[in-house]
């Protein structure tokens, strides 16, 4: 059995909770899964290397939302490239579970996206390696 890890942050605990529930219940059935749970996103992509040799793929799963200055803008860039990074060195599959939100309503909303990248990795796992 194919082994994956979900990476969460847990800075907006009930985005979080909202995230992995969506994410799990798409791959609990097929996959054995670990869960690691992180105090930010940007801590993401770190914890996803430390285990790269581990595991077969990766959800990352977290929220970030807009405030009054540019450390929404950095904070996303980095962690989507870090993430984009990894995966393409690495040759494994990593979910983008991270919202990027103007407010916390709209975060609420979105909590499902975790399926999303649930999904994408449960394809590429059986589908395309």
């Amino acid at each position: 059995m194919k082994k994956v890890l979900i990476v969460s942050a847990n800075y907006y605990k009930d985005v979080e909770s909202g995230l992995l529930y969506s994410a799990s219940n798409i791959l609990k059935k097929k996959y054995k899964l670990k869960f690691l749970v992180v105090p930010g996103v940007f801590e993401i992509p770190f914890v996803i290397s430390k285990n790269i040799k581990k595991f077969d793929g990766f959800v990352a799963l977290g929220c970030v939302i807009k405030g009054q200055t540019p450390h929404f803008e950095f904070i996303s860039n980095a962690v989507t490239q870090g993430i984009m990074n990894l995966s393409i060195v690495s040759k494994k599959p990593i979910g983008n579970g991270i919202l990027t939100c103007l407010n916390k309503k709209q975060a609420i909303h979105r909590m499902k996206k975790g399926k999303e990248a649930a999904k994408a990795i449960d394809h590429i796992l059986t589908k395309l390696i």
